[in-house]
């Protein structure tokens, strides 16, 4: 049984999101839940990941959460679920190099090839241990390709809905199966 889950936020987000804080009311009495503010520095983020990590932990990772959520379920041996999850931000964050700003974090820094070459680093090819990865995927992701996500998690159990949009509608209604997936009732 996890005594402890660990909230991953997304690209340009932050320890606030909506997510984040609706399943942190759900897990209040249920086990430690924790939401830390990344850096935009993936590397700098994974070992803030890494030191929050012990045997009696799960990861729940949204987006580029879902990313980081993947990598560490499979290096640790860990249960994780994953939410629209990016597959592939090493691809996709190519168009967005340069100035940016997290408006949830209030910074300005810069995205550089490094960051993608990082992540690129932490990619899985091939998922070893698919059962412990629960996928929460919604087709109407205007963010993500639904499709990546379905075929890289294809051996992990899954609910994919139709519609929906990268904030995951009505999130709430699978706490229920979050929680027996990751081992917190």
């Amino acid at each position: 049984m996890a005594r402890k889950v660990i909230y991953i936020h997304g690209f340009n987000s932050s320890e606030k999101s909506f997510k984040a804080q609706q399943f942190g009311e759900f897990c209040r009495s249920r086990c430690e839940y924790i939401v830390p503010r990344l850096h935009y520095d993936p590397r700098i983020a994974m070992l803030q990941l890494e030191n929050l990590i012990d045997e009696d932990c799960a990861l729940l990772g949204s987006s580029l959460g879902g990313f980081y959520a993947t990598h560490l379920s499979e290096r640790f041996s860990l249960k994780a679920a994953v939410v629209n999850p990016a597959v592939r931000p090493d691809k996709l964050l190519w168009d967005y190099l340069g100035t940016q700003y997290n408006p949830y974090q209030d910074i300005h820094y810069e995205l550089t090839e490094e960051h993608v070459f990082a992540l690129q680093q932490m990619y899985v090819e091939q998922l070893t241990t698919p059962s412990n990865i629960l996928l929460l995927q919604q087709t109407g992701d205007e963010v993500l390709p639904y499709q990546e996500a379905v075929e890289y998690y294809c051996d992990c159990p899954s609910k994919i809905e139709f519609g929906g949009d990268h904030s995951f509608m009505n999130f709430e209604r699978h706490f229920n199966r979050l929680a027996n997936f990751l081992k917190i009732n």
